[in-house]
């Protein structure tokens, strides 16, 4: 019996690394084994997202982390750098993996087979996983794995990632490492090794000689194996002649985009509703509770009028995070990155680039870390550059408050809404000005042709409740633990800056003659030519931290401005100091400006250096005054 990996790594919980070419169903056997035991975090030394969780498997835990993914050790990109660095043990302040799990799709393992060497020649333990099981049979194809096993010299299973019933050798592989069963016995040294140890004659084996031979030996493989190919889907082929048509397929994306849209407006009412009744509800309570104090005007005035003006916009984030999973996990978003590469080519980008940017639409953050999987230097820049003119989902609560104080209900098309038509039209305006600047970067600082864009899609497939629901949750998580830190802190900020200085009488001074008030003047003669008042101006000083604080800010300040009316709604109180000029301005300023102090951190440490932060802030902040004082002189 083998010794157990627990004790010879010396740690409580052994560290299992799942690995394997793009788009293999890594992420959905993660999720499936982990479920709701995540956490995510950043490589230590790099800004490049890691996903970890805990499979709880008797007689103890076992740390699982999904790697991005990767077709050999030797690396292309800066993120199949941090892979290869992870498994070999390299990677500063992380360990080595304890055990491999290689995740490859069943239904192309002729292509996929070709990591398998490479991995395995590492040597240490590892369970080979062949995912898209119920695919592979629905479309006849085959695989002996007892075979495939015998090759590789390890445990070979065929499972559905999706279904937990299916991953019973997994979880045997799971448990071994804390028993020591010969399930995590050490692989052999295989012949094939990385590139960067392959020698030939005492000389580094050319890379293409190294390709050539993978391709040989995982062919070699299949054949050994019994390999049948499976064949080709039908619903995939009939999708695909519409989703990929060079004029229909552009008109589906776009319809899709504008049921998305709609969908937030329209399906989201009746949960903002619920939200915000709640939310004033227990307002209420606590008014009732408390006596007239300090604590109970931080908790009305600040807390509530705050965090509250941000939470009630949940239920339409969520909704937009709903349609984006069921895309990317239908197989749907792939094609979107085909038809793009189409317009990005125009803009001197590949469509490479499309996938970081379409993650920009959740946040830039994460996007400026996706930029790495962009090969070519100056093309990683140019997305890094133009990744925060995406909407994300922070611009989304203000949005909402805008349009839905300032335009009416009525139809625009047919079943598409004014508002829909006005949300799509701001998302559009900020891909717009992203191409836009792409196509002058390239034609000038980063100047140079774009590499071709090669991707393999994955066949259609019904996403699962499960996927859904664990990204809607992750979500959910990300959005509150924002709201409990920075938009609660920028509140309380706030309120107290509204309690001074206090009235001969103690009181607190109106809202104007506070603290919070003078700051606002002193802010407002230099926006006053787009139409914003001190209270606007405070709102895009604090919105530096994250861009939804604006709706806390303003909801503090006429919370506390307006504490003796029950009745008080943000929308209203705007109403009355915004025309529709100005508001029309304010939008497009928040199209425009950089305000999320984390995406230029970000830049700055992927960039290596101010100058591109720097630049890019200056940039998008003279294009969002530029455009804001026009919206408010022509309107």
């Amino acid at each position: 019996m083998a010794t157990p990996v627990a004790e010879v790594a010396g740690v409580p919980d052994p560290l299992v690394a799942l690995v394997g070419p793009p788009n293999s169903g890594k992420s959905t056997l993660f999720n499936t084994l982990t479920g709701l035991r995540q956490r995510v975090a950043n490589y230590p030394g790099v800004t490049v997202e890691r996903r970890s969780g805990v499979v709880n498997e008797p007689p103890g835990s076992v740390e699982v982390i999904d790697l991005p993914g990767v077709h050999g050790l030797s690396p292309r990109s800066l993120d199949q750098m941090v892979t290869r660095d992870v498994l070999m043990g390299s990677q500063e302040g992380d360990r080595q993996p304890d055990a491999l799990i290689l995740v490859l799709d069943a239904t192309r393992l002729r292509s996929q087979l070709m990591l398998a060497d490479p991995l395995l020649g590492l040597g240490l333990p590892t369970l080979v996983v062949l995912t898209m099981a119920d695919e592979l049979k629905r479309r006849a194809g085959g695989v002996d794995t007892e075979s495939l096993g015998a090759e590789l010299g390890v445990e070979v299973t065929l499972v559905n990632a999706r279904d937990p019933a299916t991953l019973g050798t997994v979880r045997r592989f799971l448990r071994a490492l804390h028993t020591g069963g010969e399930e995590v016995r050490a692989c052999p040294v295989i012949a094939v090794a990385d590139a960067a140890a392959e020698h030939h004659q005492g000389r580094p084996l050319p890379v293409v000689d190294l390709f050539a031979e993978r391709r040989k030996r995982a062919r070699a493989l299949g054949r050994s194996a019994g390999f049948q190919d499976p064949r080709p889907s039908r619903m995939t082929q009939r999708m695909d002649a519409l989703a990929l048509h060079r004029f229909l397929g552009p008109i589906l994306f776009m319809a899709v985009v504008a049921l998305v849209f709609e969908a937030i407006f329209s399906w989201a009412i009746p949960l903002m509703d619920a939200t915000e009744t709640a939310i004033a509800a227990s307002g209420e309570f606590v008014t009732g509770v408390l006596p007239e104090s300090w604590l109970r005007s931080l908790l009305i005035d600040g807390v509530w009028a705050g965090v509250g003006s941000v939470v009630v916009f949940l239920p339409q984030i969520l909704i937009l995070f709903f349609f984006i999973a069921i895309l990317e996990d239908s197989g749907y978003m792939a094609r979107a990155a085909v038809i793009a590469d189409r317009v990005m080519h125009r803009a001197g980008l590949q469509g490479r680039s499309f996938l970081p940017l379409l993650s920009a639409y959740a946040c830039a953050v994460p996007a400026v870390m996706a930029a790495r999987t962009v090969e070519d230097e100056r093309d990683r820049i140019a997305t890094i550059f133009v990744a925060p003119f995406m909407t994300c989902s922070a611009r989304l609560p203000v949005y909402a408050l805008l349009i839905a104080a300032f335009v009416p209900a009525g139809s625009f098309l047919g079943p598409l809404g004014q508002r829909t038509a006005v949300l799509i039209g701001l998302y559009a305006l900020g891909l717009v000005a992203a191409l836009g600047t792409a196509a002058i970067l390239k034609g000038t600082l980063l100047g140079g042709r774009s590499g071709p864009f090669v991707m393999e899609l994955p066949p259609y497939r019904w996403p699962t409740a499960r996927s859904i629901g664990t990204r809607l949750l992750d979500r959910t998580k990300i959005f509150l633990r924002r709201a409990g830190k920075i938009i609660l802190t920028v509140t309380v900020v706030l309120w107290v800056l509204t309690q001074f200085p206090r009235t001969p009488a103690g009181a607190p001074p109106e809202i104007g003659e506070s603290a919070l008030g003078r700051i606002g003047h002193v802010i407002e003669p230099a926006i006053e030519p787009l139409g914003f008042d001190w209270r606007i101006g405070i709102g895009l000083v604090t919105s530096l931290a994250a861009r939804e604080v604006i709706v806390g800010t303003l909801g503090t300040i006429y919370g506390v401005e307006n504490r003796d009316e029950a009745d008080f709604e943000l929308q209203a109180a705007l109403q009355q100091d915004l025309d529709l000029g100005s508001a029309v301005a304010l939008l497009i300023f928040f199209v425009f400006a950089l305000q999320c102090m984390s995406t230029v951190a970000v830049m700055r440490r992927e960039t290596g250096g101010w100058r591109w932060p720097i630049l890019q802030f200056a940039y998008m902040l003279a294009l969002a005054y530029v455009g804001a004082w026009a919206a408010n002189a022509l309107l």
